[in-house]
């Protein structure tokens, strides 16, 4: 099945274009740049037809044309507060003298949160808006003056349905219903440099597996529940996250403790997604949305995927077939990082308790820094790299 829509379109002046006419253009203007094929039906129709797959080098231009879009738009904020983020970061040579030591510290004022998102321009995925509970994480070295940030993560709510997940877990629409408020999508893991040079990503990652982590989380949702169940979703069984590039990643991959692997890959998404809708087509669509007056709320209660639903609904408004269009998507790896010995019978609602796994981050620090910190450290193409690396040189700007 393919998008099919008028040619007319194509040859009116931008300037003269209704905004429904508008969306079409800069959603073809998207969908070329990915590799669909352009082709005429007949005198007054065309249609575009998806690749059978996307390349790693396709996903990682849609990310930059996407995130330039973000730092263009965002200049003046970025510019306002890099300075800050450069305090917050080490110099190369103090990282290959320090023990490091993690230290989660949970992003709560203004400030912290303003820290995080500056940083999270840094990597090549645009940043992007979460809605539903969230955590922002910073990772610092407290083995260094001033404790500089190692990386960051970010949990939020998990999506209601990744069907892969669903039949791994074991899940019917009711149990799902009932148990996905224990379930977190970690939705940014990453390090900045120099600790990104030694593979300070995977320490963000083990972290994330932490009691540590596992005790904000309990902490920060103690007396919080459910809007409609009022069920109770302080204990969390589960953290999910996915990888950029199909179903390879470098960071997750063979990230075990003892025989077990801490990040379980699952297999793939389904594809659905929109990320390689642009955010200028996207605006566009919820501007058409919010024209026909159809409201699609982005609040608490309403679920992660808010982007999809207008584009759903601007997708009706225009006759397409959005399922054509969101479910041609990158689709990535998933990943389960179970904190309990008992996770699936707890998901599955055969347990009311949950037997959470030991995993102080002190223990996962050292067991990273014994099996990928020392490695990098005695690589001297490494080192030279991280020595060259002093917080001034970092920035924010488009690729």
């Amino acid at each position: 099945m393919n998008l099919v829509a008028d040619t007319e379109i194509l040859n009116q002046p931008a300037e003269s274009q209704p905004l429904a006419e508008k969306v079409i253009l800069l959603l073809v203007r998207d969908l070329l740049g990915l590799g669909w094929q352009f082709q005429t039906t007949n005198h007054n129709s065309f249609e575009i037809i998806p690749p059978t797959a996307y390349s790693k080098d396709i996903i990682k231009k849609s990310m930059i044309f996407s995130r330039n879009e973000r730092i263009k738009r965002d200049q003046f904020w970025i510019s306002e507060h890099i300075v800050e983020a450069q305090k917050n970061l080490a110099s190369g040579i103090d990282v290959l003298k320090s023990k490091i030591q993690p230290r989660i510290e949970v992003c709560e004022t203004e400030k912290q949160h303003n820290l995080f998102r500056v940083l999270r321009y840094y990597w090549s995925s645009p940043a992007s808006d979460y809605v539903g509970r969230r955590i922002r994480i910073l990772l610092r070295d407290d083995a260094l003056p001033e404790s500089p940030i190692i990386g960051i993560a970010a949990l939020g709510s998990s999506i209601i349905h990744i069907p892969r997940r669903d039949k791994y877990i074991g899940w019917d629409i009711k149990t799902r219903t009932n148990k996905i408020a224990s379930i977190m999508d970690a939705y940014v893991i990453g390090a900045l440099p120099p600790y990104s040079f030694l593979l300070g990503g995977k320490l963000v990652s083990y972290s994330l597996a932490s009691n540590e982590l596992r005790k904000i989380y309990k902490e920060k949702y103690r007396d919080a529940e459910t809007i409609i169940k009022k069920r109770k979703i302080s204990d969390l069984a589960l953290i999910m996250t996915t990888s950029l590039y199909g179903n390879h990643s470098s960071q997750y991959n063979r990230l075990n403790y003892g025989k077990q692997p801490l990040y379980r890959n699952i297999g793939v998404t389904a594809g659905y997604g929109s990320l390689h809708i642009s955010n200028e087509t996207f605006k566009e669509m919820f501007k058409l949305v919010i024209e026909r007056g159809i409201t699609v709320t982005n609040k608490f209660g309403d679920g992660p995927n808010w982007r999809m639903r207008v584009i759903r609904s601007a997708c009706d408004l225009l006759e397409l077939d959005s399922d054509v269009i969101l479910k041609h998507s990158f689709p990535r790896g998933l990943y389960l990082v179970p904190l309990a010995t008992n996770w699936r019978k707890y998901l599955q609602g055969k347990s009311d308790v949950l037997e959470y796994r030991n995993l102080p981050l002190e223990i996962l620090s050292q067991h990273w820094h014994d099996r990928w910190f020392a490695m990098r450290k005695s690589n001297p193409d490494i080192v030279k790299e991280v020595k060259a690396f002093t917080p001034d040189h970092f920035s924010i700007a488009e690729i």
